[in-house]
C-alpha cells in the first residue's frame, strides 16, 4: 500500500468537494424545477382542503348535515420528481433531539420538585385504568382496542411512540406516552381544560386515606395545582399550548404522565373528552373503537366527520381532507387508506389483531374484574 504525501491529500480534497458542489447545484436546479411545477397544482389542493375544513366547521358549529360537495373529492397529487440533494457543505446536524422519559423526570423535580409515584408492576396501572374509564363510562371495547392500535398491544404505561420494542436502533419520534398516547400538549391542555376535575379526583382520594398516604396525595395536589397554573399562563389554545410543552417546565409537567394516582385520570379523559364532544354535536350512539380513535388521530371536529358520514360517502372521500398538509405527507397509513373507509377498515383491523396480543389481553381481564363488580 502506497502512502500518498500530505501535500497530495490535500489538493485532493478540495478537487473532489468542487466536484460534489458542482453535481449538488445540478441535482439541485432539476429538484428546485420539480418542486415547482409540482406546487402549481399542490398548492391550491392543499388549500382548497383548508378552505372546505372551514366550511364544515361552519356547519358543524350550526349542526348543519355536510354533503359531498363539502369535500374534496380528488386525491391530492403526488410529487414524482427527484429526492432533494445533499449539500456536501453543509455539516451533517443529527436529527432534531426528541426529549424521552428522562427528560420529563428531570425536568419535573428540577422545576415542581415532583417525583411520580410510578406503578408497582403494569397490571396495578392496567386495573387503575381500568376502574377510572369504567366509571366514567367508557366501554373495555374502546379502551382495550384502542390502547392496542396505540401501544402495539404490549406497551407498558410509559410506553413513548418510536421506543415500543426496545431495540436499540430506535428513537423517539414524539412525546407520546402512555396507553392513549398522550402529547405532551396533551398534557398542557387537559390540566388547562379540566385541571380542577383531577385535582378533585385526587382531593377525594386523599379524604379516604390516612397516615403517610393522605400525606402524599396532598402534596401531589399541591403541585397539580401549581401546573395547572402553569398551564393557564397562555391562551387556552392548542398551538399556544404546544409551545408552552416544549418548555423546560412544559416537559416536567408532562412527567404526570409517569404517576399511577394522575396518569390513569388524563389517559381516561382524553378518550372521554371525545366521546363528550359527539354527544354535544347529538351522536347517542356508542362511538366504536375505529371511530373513536379517528377523533383521536385527527381531531375531535374532523373525525367527528369521518364517524357521522353515510357508508357511500365513506368510500368516496380522500382521507387527505382531514389532515393538515405536512401531517399526511408523514401518515403513511392515511396515504395508503386513502379513503374515510379504507382508513377506518385498516384502522379496525389492526386494533383487531393487537387485541390478541399480551398486554391487550391484560388489560381485558382488569377490564372484567370491575365490570364483574359493577
Amino acid at each position: 500500500m502506497i502512502a500518498l504525501p500530505e501535500a497530495s491529500i490535500a489538493q485532493a480534497q478540495p478537487a473532489d468537494l468542487t466536484q460534489k458542489i458542482a453535481e449538488y447545484r445540478e441535482k439541485l436546479a432539476e429538484y428546485t424545477k420539480a418542486r415547482a411545477a409540482y406546487e402549481v397544482v399542490a398548492g391550491p389542493y392543499w388549500a382548497a382542503i383548508a378552505e372546505k375544513r372551514a366550511e364544515r366547521a361552519a356547519k358543524r358549529r350550526k349542526k348543519e348535515r355536510t354533503t359531498l360537495d363539502d369535500y374534496v373529492l380528488e386525491q391530492p397529487p403526488v410529487y414524482s420528481g427527484p429526492p432533494k440533494p445533499e449539500d456536501p457543505e453543509q455539516r451533517r446536524i443529527g436529527e432534531e433531539y426528541m426529549p424521552v422519559v428522562a427528560d420529563f423526570l428531570k425536568q419535573a423535580e428540577e422545576h415542581f420538585d415532583f417525583v411520580p409515584e410510578r406503578p408497582a408492576s403494569d397490571d396495578q396501572y392496567r386495573h387503575a385504568y381500568a376502574q377510572l374509564a369504567l366509571a366514567a363510562g367508557l366501554t373495555p371495547e374502546q379502551c382495550v382496542k384502542i390502547y392496542a392500535f396505540e401501544s402495539t398491544g404490549n406497551g407498558g404505561y410509559d410506553i413513548q411512540a418510536g421506543l415500543e420494542y426496545g431495540l436499540p436502533h430506535e428513537r423517539a419520534i414524539s412525546t407520546a406516552l402512555g396507553y392513549n398516547q398522550l402529547l405532551a400538549t396533551n398534557s398542557i391542555s387537559l390540566l388547562a381544560e379540566v385541571g380542577d376535575k383531577f385535582v378533585a379526583a385526587l382531593r377525594e382520594k386523599a379524604e379516604a386515606a390516612d397516615g403517610e398516604r393522605r400525606t402524599e396525595l396532598q402534596k401531589k395536589i399541591a403541585t397539580l395545582k401549581k401546573m395547572i397554573a402553569f398551564s393557564h399562563t397562555v391562551p387556552n389554545q392548542w398551538s399556544e399550548h404546544a409551545k408552552l410543552a416544549e418548555t423546560p417546565k412544559g416537559l416536567g409537567v408532562h412527567a404526570i404522565i409517569l404517576d399511577i394516582d394522575i396518569s390513569p385520570l388524563l389517559q381516561v379523559e382524553k378518550l372521554l373528552t371525545s366521546v363528550s364532544y359527539a354527544k354535544r354535536l347529538g351522536y347517542a350512539k356508542p362511538l366504536k373503537a375505529a371511530e373513536l380513535e379517528m377523533m383521536n388521530l385527527t381531531g375531535d371536529g374532523s373525525g367527528f366527520d369521518m364517524v357521522t358520514m353515510p357508508d357511500d360517502m365513506r368510500k368516496n372521500i380522500p382521507t387527505s381532507n382531514f389532515f393538515q398538509r405536512r401531517g399526511y405527507e408523514r401518515n403513511q397509513i392515511a396515504i395508503t387508506n386513502n379513503t374515510v373507509a379504507l382508513l377506518i377498515a385498516a384502522t379496525d383491523a389492526k386494533m383487531q389483531s393487537e387485541a390478541q396480543l399480551n398486554g391487550a389481553r391484560a388489560l381485558a381481564a382488569a377490564f372484567e374484574v370491575f365490570s364483574e363488580t359493577r
